[in-house]
This record gives C-alpha cells, structure tokens and sequence, in this order.
C-alpha cells in the first residue's frame, strides 16, 4: 500500500521534465535573458545567411583573378576585400557559413542521441553492465578532443564526411558519461522504486519514469558542446583534415590566408572573427538555456 502510494504521489515529479507547464516557464525565463536572445537571434541570422547564400553573396566564391588578390577591406566592389587568389571574401564568408554550421552543429544531435542512449542504459541497469559500457567508453573519453578528432579525421582521411564522423566519435563519450551521471542518480528516487515494486517493465520505467527527468540535463550539456564542435571543425579543415579547397569554410580559409597575414593583416583575421563570433553566441545561448532550464536546483 506504502508502495502505491507513494507512486502516486510521485508521478507528477516524474512528469514535470515533460509538462507543458515546465517548457512555457522554461520560455518565460529564457524571454527575460536578454544576452541569451541576442546570441540566438546571431545564430538565426547566421542560418539565414548560409541559405539564403546564393542571394547574398554578391560574386561566386570560387571565382579567382590574380590581378585582384590581397585587396584590403574596404575596396570598391569588395566591402571586405579579397583572399590570396582574388575571391571576394564577403562572398566566401557568406558561403562559409554553410559548411562551417554543419560541420559544428551536425555532429552534436547525432552524439546527443547515441551518448544519451548509451548512458541511460548503462546508468539503469547498473552493476556489471554500467562497468563493461563505461570502461568502454573512458577509452574514447580519456583522449583530449582535439587529439582523439584529429587522430580520427587522419585515419579515416580529409572530407566533410569523415570530419562530421570523427567529431561524433569525439562528443559521444561525453554526452554518454553526463547521461550516465543523471541516469544513475533518477534511478535511485522513489517514484521509480515504486514504479518496479508495482511490476512495471524496464523499458516502460526508462521511457514514463527516467527518460524526461534525465534529457533536459543532457540537453543542456549537449548545447553547450556546439561552440566547441565549431572550433574542432574549423581546426580539421585548418589542419588539412576537414573540408577541401575550393570550398570555402572559415577554418579552411584561416589555412589559406595564413601566409597573408604579414600582407593584409586583417582579411586574414576576418575568419577567426567568424569562427569567434559564432562560437560565442552558441556559448551564450547554451548558458541561458541552462539558467532557464534551472538544471542545477
């Protein structure tokens, strides 16, 4: 009777994660952060930057001409100059975007999704399962992000492609352990005791019971991996290991230019102020959400 009672009396707490309720306050508080609505309101336009590219960039982005290279900003006809070939740089920049969002965002979903599944299982079933999974997955964690992308990236070889699979490999193991974490410690509460004590299947308790008090803390840390999956990715393509040329992608172009930036300092830099730019906003957004989330009480 105890038992039922107190699954009752604990099944809104585990619906609270889930509530319409919680998710309009969690817009309330968000509304009121001015910093996290200015960082996303940079990342929307960015996003629209990079669809609406071809109608934005005023010249085609691997147009060359060797008569019009290194021109500094501010240029007629070329707002913020050209790169070391003569290719308009508003125009790459504009196009940049593209590659650059997918390779910095892509990846974070697809590691969200596995991670997270990886760790609330493990962090469920506990025991000699929760030691097989995560031992399994220290091995990845234990490399630093940089070492264990770029490793990967020279394994599998340079592309798009390959980079967006390496750095997936590089944020699963991450977002497994923080998933882990959470699981390991809903599993403990009573709602869920009673909710196996009342003979409740383990794939009903995980999906009703553990799951929307477990994603919103993984959710969070998963945004927050965004800013960092756009400085491995424009560091892969930096290293030759990313995106390849024509195509234009911030860390690419921050390759490229390398050798102009004793020439036209600025144009050069012009990149690593993107890949600053967007990095920041993802950061302050992440931290906003966190805040509105109210993860940490």
């Amino acid at each position: 009777m105890a038992a039922i009672i107190t699954q009752e009396t604990a099944l809104p707490r585990a619906s609270i994660a889930r509530s319409p309720g919680y998710w309009s306050g969690v817009a309330r508080r968000l509304s009121r952060d001015p910093v996290a609505l200015i960082a996303l309101g940079l990342i929307v336009l960015l996003v629209a930057m990079a669809i609406l590219a071809p109608y934005l960039a005023p010249y085609d982005p691997t147009k060359a001409s060797m008569i019009r290279r290194l021109k500094p900003v501010g240029t007629p006809g070329y707002l913020l100059g050209t790169d070391e070939l003569g290719r308009d740089m508003l125009s790459r920049l504009i196009y940049g975007a593209r590659l650059s969002l997918i390779m910095g965002v892509v990846p974070v979903p697809i590691a969200f999704v596995i991670g997270s599944a990886i760790g609330i299982i493990a962090g469920y079933l506990g025991g000699i399962t929760n030691t097989l999974i995560m031992r399994t997955v220290d091995v990845f964690y234990a490399f630093p992000s940089v070492l264990l992308a770029v490793a990967l990236s020279g394994t599998l070889g340079s592309g798009l492609g390959n980079a967006l699979v390496s750095l997936t490999v590089v944020f699963i193991p991450q977002i497994a352990r923080v998933a882990e974490s959470v699981t390991t410690q809903v599993r403990r509460l009573d709602y869920v005791d009673a909710a196996r004590a009342s003979g409740a299947k383990g794939h009903t308790i995980i999906l009703v019971h553990v799951l929307g008090n477990v994603l919103g803390p993984i959710f969070v840390f998963a945004t927050s991996l965004i800013s960092v999956s756009m400085i491995l990715a424009s560091g892969l393509s930096f290293l030759g290991l990313g995106v390849r040329p024509p195509d234009a992608e911030w860390g690419l172009m921050l390759n490229t230019l390398r050798t102009a930036i004793y020439v036209n300092p600025l144009v050069a830099a012009l990149p690593g102020v993107m890949i600053f730019l967007t990095s920041i906003c993802f950061n302050l957004f992440s931290d906003g959400l966190r805040s509105a989330m109210d993860v940490k009480s």
